[in-house]
């Protein structure tokens, strides 16, 4: 497939979210990709529904009952102070020596966090202790334009 729809044809890193009865299913992306976003979001697709490794691939006969979020990423930036991430328009990327982790802006607004609530979590989830934000490790924001289907 390709197309000439000038968006989908600029290179973006994208995030592909599926759910099932409004539980998480899947969830890949790639944070910067010299790719055309379409593909990224091809990719992505197929690799949240057989790579996400705290899910068992989605099966045929699930098909039907995902929902599929995707999220066009912003390029990262580096955050000087916390106090400059804002919830409900940044989602984050830590990382300290060999440990990485992200989580997408909706996220935090989903699940109410404050913003030290949202760096604790992005630090947790990469492998790292709550508050390695406070230690040293290396912060990124980024902002997502999100679509998906109606629920």
């Amino acid at each position: 497939m390709t197309t000439k729809e000038p968006a989908l044809v600029q290179p973006s890193g994208a995030f592909v979210t599926l759910e099932k009865q409004n539980q998480l299913r899947g969830c890949i992306g790639n944070l910067s990709t010299s790719r055309e976003l379409y593909r990224t979001v091809q990719e992505m697709a197929v690799a949240a529904a057989t790579q996400d490794r705290r899910f068992s691939p989605v099966t045929a006969e699930e098909l039907s009952e995902l929902t599929i979020e995707i999220s066009v990423l912003s390029p990262l930036e580096y955050v000087r102070a916390p106090s400059n991430v804002r919830v409900g328009r940044d989602g984050l990327y830590v990382s300290s020596g060999p440990y990485s982790g992200v989580l997408l802006p909706q996220v935090a607004t989903e699940q109410r966090w404050s913003r030290e609530e949202f760096l604790d979590q992005v630090c947790l989830k990469a492998g790292l202790a709550q508050d390695a934000w406070r230690q040293g490790a290396i912060l990124y924001r980024f902002e997502a334009q999100v679509f998906s289907e109606s629920k």
